[in-house]
């Protein structure tokens, strides 16, 4: 089965507005102060990370892209010199070309966190039952901090970690044998590796790509993909850019 006839899309992404807000959040980003150059950046680097992956990359995405380049090219274009010396004037005429992009953003985390409160009180409401309390010491024995969550995103930063470590990697001469393997099958695969590990024992993510074949790491992270959204592994990582664990459901 030919891996590259694979094209894939995940409700994860919401979106581009959803990637850089979350670019914004993990950079800490002033959002009423866009360092454009680092912006852009960081969201072209995952656009590639998407493209590598042969993942479905939505119009909407490239036209950002497209959007994000121009408003940095604005920023490098020499100011008039009059304007230089009445900054109050370049804001009353709004000549940021920051500025559409940034309430864009403002509305869309505004939404997001309605959005987000929501489902807190769905998941809260949830968690009301009329039976009485069973009693679960059991499963108490062992208490620790939660982890953070991971998201689609994250996956897609530890991607670009991995490829570039590959390509750094990559022998000056080496002998390649195709083995193409159906993402099915490499699921059961993971599956079998994740089952054989002991109770509370967890596995790097980068454990998962032991060889330097591109088609194989491909495989590997959309089977991976499809684990996620079957809720059947679960993924986490101690700290914003640590590394991310897997362990089965």
């Amino acid at each position: 089965m030919n891996v590259q006839q694979y094209s894939v899309k995940l409700d994860a992404f919401e979106g581009p507005l959803d990637l850089l807000l979350h670019l914004i959040n993990r950079y800490e980003i002033d959002i009423y102060d866009i360092p454009m150059a680092e912006l852009t950046e960081q969201y072209l680097l995952y656009i590639y990370a998407m493209q590598e992956l042969k993942l479905d990359v939505a119009s909407e995405y490239l036209v950002m892209a497209a959007t994000l380049l121009e408003i940095k090219s604005k920023m490098l274009l020499p100011k008039k010199e009059e304007e230089l010396f009445d900054e109050d004037l370049e804001l009353e005429l709004g000549d940021d070309p920051r500025e559409e992009l940034m309430q864009r953003l403002i509305e869309y985390r505004k939404y997001k966190e309605a959005a987000d409160d929501l489902k807190s009180l769905e998941e809260e409401r949830g968690q009301m039952f009329t039976r009485p309390p069973s009693d679960l010491s059991e499963f108490n024995s062992d208490t620790q901090e939660a982890p953070l969550d991971v998201n689609i995103y994250d996956m897609l930063g530890a991607m670009q970690k991995l490829l570039r470590r590959k390509k750094l990697q990559r022998p000056l001469q080496t002998k390649i044998t195709r083995q193409e393997i159906p993402i099915d099958v490499r699921m059961t695969q993971i599956i079998d590796e994740l089952s054989q590990l002991k109770p509370n024992e967890r596995k790097n993510f980068l454990q998962l790509f032991p060889y330097e074949d591109k088609e194989h790491i491909v495989v590997t992270f959309l089977a991976l993909l499809e684990l996620m959204k079957k809720n059947t592994i679960i993924l986490d990582q101690e700290n914003n850019f640590s590394d991310i664990f897997l362990s089965l459901k």
